[in-house]
């Protein structure tokens, strides 16, 4: 799968620019959600997505429709966040690099629910935010692979950060499959792949005032591990057979209660 990706630009860790330069994002992302430039990015690129890519979900209503939650995809195109907004009802709230904050795009990640995280340090600010956010009842997509694939494959360790904001604020994560999405950095081959996005069951724990680093990364494993599974079963099946799968698994589950509720 990896060997015919076109290259990446270089990874670039660090952003020389000031903590300071990005305190009014995060200013404004503690203080309001999206606005209308969310809505309009939405509504212009949605049927894009469907068209150029048929991009499908499966299980976007494991998503809770309300309350705090972290969802939590794997990370392999620049294209993953409208993957991943298409198919909530929910406004989406995204922390993202703080190198993407550049002119004239920062204006749209301003008032679109982004906010920088600086990448290379330990940026405190940026979890003050999310903590904010969690706090309001929002919705936050955070990778917890911790930036793009390289190499088209899944990263082999999860970074301990989601796991920290998981248990500092015991909010379910919802853990995510995006799978098809590598080989959109071939466009220019011509090569339009067909992209699903496969939302897991929520993964729940309590809170932890003070989490340990074994109890961050913890979480981030497991919540990998479920990703990798998702994953793998979209590899193994494909998309109509995995919808064919969801729906007889609920058919099932919907008689079973049923029944259920019949002997009582």
């Amino acid at each position: 799968m990896a060997d015919d990706l076109a290259p990446m630009k270089e990874q670039v860790y660090t952003d020389p620019r000031a903590p300071e330069y990005f305190e009014r994002f995060h200013a404004r992302a503690r203080r309001r959600g999206p606005d209308w430039v969310y809505d309009l990015a939405r509504l212009l690129l949605t049927p894009v997505m469907y068209l150029l890519y048929r991009a499908r979900s499966i299980a976007s209503d494991h998503v809770p429709p309300e309350g705090p939650v972290i969802v939590a995809p794997n990370h392999f195109s620049f294209m993953d966040h409208f993957f991943i907004a298409m198919f909530l009802r929910r406004r989406v709230r995204f922390m993202a690099k703080s190198q993407l904050f550049k002119r004239p795009m920062q204006f749209i990640y301003h008032h679109g629910g982004v906010f920088p995280v600086r990448r290379g340090a330990r940026d405190e600010e940026a979890f003050i935010t999310a903590h904010s956010i969690l706090r309001d009842g929002g919705l936050i997509v955070m990778y917890c692979e911790g930036g793009r694939s390289r190499t088209g494959r899944l990263a082999s360790r999860a970074r301990r950060g989601i796991g920290r904001l998981a248990l500092e604020n015991g909010v379910p994560i919802v853990p995510v499959a995006i799978h098809g999405s590598s080989k959109i950095r071939n466009w220019r081959r011509l090569q339009l792949p067909k992209v699903t996005v496969q939302f897991g069951r929520p993964i729940r724990w309590e809170a932890i005032a003070d989490p340990t680093r074994d109890q961050q990364q913890a979480i981030a494993d497991e919540v990998l591990g479920e990703i990798k599974a998702i994953y793998a079963g979209l590899e193994q099946v494909g998309r109509r057979r995995m919808i064919r799968r969801v729906r007889e698994q609920r058919r099932l589950a919907r008689r079973g209660e049923r029944t259920a509720a019949a002997s009582t």
